[in-house]
């Protein structure tokens, strides 16, 4: 292992910043990858973002996933600077495989439809990785968040590392870290080694796929400037079909604990984010779904017969007099108490 001095490192620094055009010129280009289903209102917007980046090596790939709005016209409009490939409605995860499968570069950037990149995202996240020697580089964010008018205002910056939430990416990713695709930019061999995008989980499919990214290994460089706009719509899929996100949170713990399983013995802080997960579930299935609700219970008490659920501390404190399934019977009475009250 080499060890830097502050004069040496001070040296290297300057020297890759000196040569950041021959790194930009002589690297092979990125990728853009943008899935797009009916988009018309946004996609202008997202692409000019990619026509005024700092780094200029790229190509912008789109897969129409069979709109039936102007999206088509949208794409033709830009001609060569563009590739494209129109097709039935297959979803998200199946759009960005077929870009994927048409992708050159050496790095991959995700894009939705809807997303905006800042102006040096792409350049920062590439000497990031280059000179980092990682596979996945990740930027700060920040939300555009539609307002009761229909416009999109500026919202919270997002600003937080994987390791700030757990030294295993694996872990990490898994429970409370998340970025939007266009916070993210991949190497190519780790897209490969992932081997592609889940269509099994609707809304969580990003999620999932930068988990992956850690199940195979990769190493992970924190962008720490603001590099994309992360549009938040009201009716969201994961807001509008509570249930849907639900049930993609709970299909991928299931995944998740076989691939651990596969590892070998769960280790004490994986089972407790599974735990954790599977605890966060039952509460919406408690109300909504009692047989996933015993379904995901069972779950729990595989991995510990005395589950408690971490919180909230009512409700720890209640499952201990009473247990875990009266405990969230009398959480959810007062949860309906309160509303009738509101009403």
């Amino acid at each position: 292992m080499k060890f830097y001095t502050k004069e040496t490192k001070k040296k290297f620094i300057i020297e890759v910043m000196s040569e950041k055009s021959e790194y930009l010129e002589s690297h092979p280009k990125i990728s853009i990858i943008i899935p797009c289903y009916n988009a018309e209102s946004f996609l202008r917007e997202t692409l000019e973002s990619i026509f005024v980046q700092t780094f200029r090596d790229y190509e912008v790939i789109l897969i129409d996933d069979g709109s039936t709005d102007n999206t088509a016209k949208i794409i033709q409009s830009f001609g060569s600077q563009v590739r494209a490939k129109f097709g039935l409605n297959q979803g998200a995860s199946s759009a960005r495989n077929q870009g994927t499968q048409l992708a050159s570069g050496q790095y991959i950037q995700y894009l939705d439809a809807d997303d905006v990149l800042h102006p040096d995202a792409l350049e920062k996240r590439f000497l990031a990785l280059e000179t980092g020697l990682a596979d996945v580089a990740y930027s700060n964010w920040q939300y555009l968040e539609e307002n009761e008018a229909g416009d999109f205002c500026p919202g919270k910056i997002i600003s937080r590392k994987i390791e700030d939430f757990h030294v295993d990416p694996q872990i990490a990713l898994f429970t409370n870290f998340w970025a939007p695709p266009a916070a993210i930019l991949y190497r190519r061999e780790i897209v490969d080694a992932i081997g592609g995008w889940s269509g099994s989980l609707p809304v969580i499919q990003d999620a999932r796929f930068l988990m992956d990214a850690a199940f195979v290994g990769a190493r992970f460089v924190h962008v720490s400037k603001v590099g994309a706009s992360y549009r938040v719509h009201r009716g969201s899929l994961s807001r509008r079909n509570h249930q849907t996100f639900m049930q993609d949170c709970l299909q991928n713990a299931i995944e998740v604990e076989e691939k651990w399983h596969r590892q070998g013995k769960l280790s004490q802080e994986q089972q407790a984010a599974l735990e954790n997960v599977y605890g966060y579930v039952t509460r919406y299935f408690f109300e909504h779904d009692r047989l996933k609700f015993y379904e995901v219970l069972d779950r729990i008490h595989s991995l510990n017969p005395n589950y408690l659920p971490s919180g909230p501390a009512s409700l720890r404190q209640l499952s201990k007099w009473f247990g875990y399934e009266r405990a969230e019977a009398i959480a959810l009475n007062y949860r309906r108490f309160k509303k009738l009250f509101r009403a």
